[in-house]
Parts: C-alpha cells; sequence; structure tokens
C-alpha cells in the first residue's frame, strides 16, 4: 500500500491575496486533494467509501505556515497516513517548493454512518499505518 503521495500543485491567481501570496485557507483546500490522491493511488475513492454507506469527517485540522508560497509556484503536496486507529486516520501534510518546507499540518478523520453515529473504519481502509 502506498505509504505518501506527491502531488505537484500550481498556484493560480485566483488562490492568491493581493500581495501575491497563497491564501491561507487554500492550505486547507489543497491538503484534500491530498487525501483524495493519496485514496486514488491506493486503488479507491471516497465516493465508492460513500456509495458504501461510511462518510469520513473532518474533526481536527491545522496547518503550520512557514514561508509563503506565491503566484505561479509549481509546489509539491507530500500526503500521508500518520495513524490509523478503529475509527480515525490522522493524515500529516507537507508542501514543498522544491527542497524548502512551505507549510506542514494534519487532519484527523473520523468514521460516520449517514446519521453521524461514529462507525468502525470499513477494513480496506485500516491498512495505512499502525495503530
Amino acid at each position: 500500500m502506498t505509504e505518501h503521495h506527491d502531488l505537484p500543485i500550481r498556484v493560480r491567481y485566483a488562490e492568491t491575496d493581493r500581495m501575491g501570496l497563497l491564501h491561507h485557507a487554500n492550505y486547507l483546500v489543497y491538503f484534500e486533494m491530498g487525501r483524495t490522491e493519496l485514496l486514488r493511488a491506493r486503488g479507491l475513492s471516497y465516493r465508492e467509501i460513500e456509495d458504501s454507506g461510511y462518510l469520513l469527517v473532518i474533526i481536527d485540522v491545522g496547518c503550520k505556515y512557514k514561508r509563503p508560497a506565491r503566484y505561479d509556484d509549481l509546489l509539491t503536496l507530500r500526503t500521508s497516513v500518520q495513524r490509523v486507529t478503529h475509527v480515525k486516520i490522522v493524515h500529516r501534510y507537507e508542501l514543498l517548493r522544491g527542497g524548502e518546507l512551505l507549510a506542514e499540518g494534519h487532519s484527523t478523520l473520523a468514521c460516520v454512518d449517514r446519521d453521524g453515529r461514529p462507525q468502525p473504519l470499513p477494513e480496506l481502509l485500516r491498512g495505512g499505518a499502525g495503530e
């Protein structure tokens, strides 16, 4: 199973502020893109998981900004599974420009059913990292 996934991202003009810097909220959007592509690299999709009756909801997210990304920068988002428990998955993110770390973040997703009740992760999601 894939331990991490690298996603190339070009900063678009619409994602920047008046200073030409990547707006802070877009880092979280990039993190979601990373989770989605990591799952896809494992041969799965959120659609398949949701169609099976499982929903993955964010219960914690954070980002430490080290250096700014700018319009037209070519970045690499490295997404990895840091920890998997009975009902949660913790992801780690590193946003890089070349070898320079611009931001690092994390998110915790919990598995719930359509009524919002916690559910055990489906077996196909438990192979990411140790508990």
